[in-house]
């Protein structure tokens, strides 16, 4: 496939030249509803199911990793460009996240502030302990660096405080990005997904939560939550996707690659599923995953015909709206499911996961869109957005 090298003259907008990319668009739907199958069976509304849906669902929490490496490809693919003005990007960075932010903070504010007072909940304790603190860095996405608080008030707003990170990096991260030949650029793909491997690896042999810990789902283990959650440590995986989408740039790479690229990756996400209790869990999330997601993304940024199936209209309007679900879904499918106590638990289920999709879809059309049109640069409105990373 033939990527055009043209640069964008705007120094905040995307490349107005490049074709879209609109299985990626598709991808972060598929990533954000692995997440909603995941919380769906630690919240109990889809906890039964044979041994392989166990494995499947209970790592649905490695969708966020998709998004960083999504991530990561697509700002590189969108905004590479000699003449980028960090200012006006992350003014475009903060438009295109705030709004629907807010809103999730808005709606989740009863619940977190009654828990926080009300609730003697392991959960809350540090937030109850350190309310304004927390109220503080979570409005200013600064909560995934403090490693108890990261799941304050919004829990899955955690990763938007990564993103924040990402995006303040990645300025600087591009023109270095931009500077490495081909070979470089896979010797730092390579590098990047060791060192995650690297930081997994020293958690599960250095256990410094306890041994009995490793395995742990606890959400209050200061390394674990560290490892999980601290963006330094997740900045890898974002790296990866840079690095990718750079090399997808240099367009030396065919069209018939996609299959051999998209199966590759699939079949290591598989493997890793049928895994799941048999390695420690944090090697779930290392960095076997980022190489993984990158070959996926890579191979269907490669635009082949068998993947038209991924730009139907339906598909990118829930891609488009895919942030928002992620943002809202618990907030949404507890109540609903838990507000329908009468009906059988297909139809409960069901109808929780659509009610998520509506509210996803409203909030798009009705918050994140028109904030993001009214917040962004002058120059980015003018040219518009091809395709709309969600995180």
């Amino acid at each position: 496939m033939e990527v055009t090298s043209h640069r964008s003259e705007s120094s905040a907008a995307p490349h107005p030249a490049r074709p879209q990319l609109k299985a990626l668009t598709t991808l972060r739907f598929f990533a954000a509803m692995y997440v909603v199958l995941f919380h769906m069976k630690v919240t109990g509304e889809l906890a039964g199911g044979p041994g392989w849906y166990q494995n499947f669902a209970s790592i649905g929490y490695i969708g966020v990793n998709c998004f960083f490496v999504l991530s990561g490809f697509i700002l590189v693919y969108t905004y590479t460009d000699p003449l980028l003005r960090a200012p006006r990007f992350w003014q475009a960075r903060f438009a295109r996240i705030y709004p629907a932010y807010a809103l999730s903070l808005a709606l989740s504010a009863p619940f977190f502030f009654y828990a926080v007072r009300e609730l003697d909940l392991p959960f809350y304790a540090w937030s109850s302990q350190h309310l304004l603190l927390a109220c503080v860095l979570t409005l200013l996405l600064l909560q995934a660096w403090v490693p108890q608080g990261a799941l304050t008030w919004n829990p899955v707003c955690w990763s938007l405080s990564v993103e924040a990170f990402f995006y303040l990096s990645f300025p600087t991260l591009l023109a270095w990005c931009r500077r490495q030949s081909p070979a470089r650029l896979i010797a730092g793909l390579t590098a990047a997904s060791l060192v995650s491997l690297g930081l997994s690896a020293f958690y599960v042999f250095a256990h410094p939560d306890g041994i009995d810990k490793i395995n742990s789902g606890e959400t209050t283990l200061l390394w674990k939550n560290i490892l999980s959650f601290n963006p330094v440590a997740r900045l890898p995986e974002f790296l990866v996707g840079m690095l990718a989408g750079e090399l997808f740039l240099h367009g030396r790479v065919g069209r018939g690659a996609a299959l051999p690229l998209v199966s590759g990756g699939l079949l290591i996400l598989a493997v890793l599923t049928a895994l799941v209790g048999k390695i420690p869990t944090p090697w779930i999330s290392a960095g076997f995953l980022s190489p993984a997601f990158a070959a996926i993304i890579f191979g269907l940024a490669l635009r082949p015909r068998w993947a038209a199936v991924l730009e139907t209209k339906w598909l990118l309007i829930l891609g488009e709206a895919s942030y928002s679900l992620y943002l809202l879904h618990s907030l949404v499918i507890t109540r609903v499911y838990d507000g329908l106590p009468a009906l059988a638990h297909w139809a409960r289920v069901a109808l929780a996961v659509l009610a998520a999709l509506a509210a996803a879809l409203l909030c798009f059309f009705y918050v994140e869109k028109p904030g993001r049109d009214l917040l962004r640069p002058k120059t980015a409105r003018s040219v518009g957005f091809p395709w709309r990373p969600a995180l």
